[in-house]
Formats: structure tokens, sequence, C-alpha cells
């Protein structure tokens, strides 16, 4: 997976009894208050999946809300970042598996489709734990890390996700 820091720009709503003259609380204010907003903002189209927060570059002058008296600051901060592109290996975990193919999970992506077409040798054995097998006996079930290629990707908006195409198509890829 590829990553990438970005710098960026957001406005911070802080609670007066969050602020303080020496500035040292405020700084860790925002940076709590940040992390807690991209936790909930998960991705974006343009960046990718957030991951940290590495640094708060600059905090703007704040503006007081006159009805509460909380303080919006605008801040500039730097921030580690992941993206899948097409062609990448990755690895990740068998999360469900289903006659058509398996669900995967890597990172912070968590619907990753491997269809049954793009699994070269494998079939589908039915059951109440249900498996992938190849004609070398070795085995796609649920857990099971997995080094796959992305086919392609799209971006869920609603979701505030990728979607990943996946396959096994290559040297060395299938379960580790």
């Amino acid at each position: 997976m590829v990553f990438f820091e970005v710098e960026m720009q957001w406005n911070v709503l802080i609670s007066p009894n969050e602020l303080d003259a020496k500035g040292l609380l405020l700084q860790k204010a925002i940076i709590v208050r940040l992390m807690e907003e991209f936790a909930n903002r998960k991705a974006s189209k343009e960046h990718g999946y957030y991951v940290a927060v590495t640094s708060l570059n600059s905090i703007g002058e704040g503006k007081v809300r006159g009805l509460t008296g909380d303080v919006l600051f605008p801040v500039t901060f730097s921030c580690l970042t992941q993206k899948p592109a097409k062609g990448e290996i990755l690895q990740g975990s068998v999360e469900k598996i289903l006659k058509h193919g398996i669900f995967l999970k890597s990172g912070p992506m968590e619907s990753i489709f491997l269809p049954e077409k793009m699994m070269k040798d494998y079939h589908y054995v039915a059951g109440e734990n249900p498996v992938f097998l190849n004609d070398k006996h070795s085995k796609l079930e649920k857990d099971t890390i997995v080094r796959f290629n992305v086919l392609g990707f799209k971006w869920l908006e609603y979701d505030r996700q990728f979607q990943l195409l996946a396959t096994l198509a290559g040297d060395f890829l299938g379960p580790v």
C-alpha cells in the first residue's frame, strides 16, 4: 500500500473549557479534535484513508461563536494517508466466503472482492465452513492471509471507502 503525507487545512471547533492561556492545552485539544474528526471521516476520494495526524503546522486566529462561546480555529496540519493503486500487491485476511468469491480485509480497506474467476485453479467446497481448494491442497478459508493483486477500485461516497477488485493471477500470489 502506498503511503502519502499530505498537508491539509481544517476548521476545528474548541469549547471554552478546553482553552488555556498558555496555549499548550489548546494545541493538545486541537490535535485530539482533529484525530476524532478524521477517525469519523475515515477516507476521501482524493487522499485515500486517513491514518494519522503527523504534525500541526499552524493555528490561525480563533473566531468566537456568539451563542455558545466555542472558538473556531483554522488549522494547517500534515497527515499520513493510504490510497490503493491498480496493479499494487497487497496482503489481506479472508473475512467471508461465498460460492462466487471471497471478501478480504486489508488494513483500513474492508471491501475487497476476489471473484472465483480470478482464483486460478481454486474451486468452491460448500459446507458449514466453506473453503476454496486447489489441486495442490492449498486452502482459502476464513482468516487465511492472502497476497493479491489489485485489478481496480472505485470510491463509494456513501460508505466513505474504496471498493477493490482483486486477483490471484501472477507470481507469488495466494495464501501466505
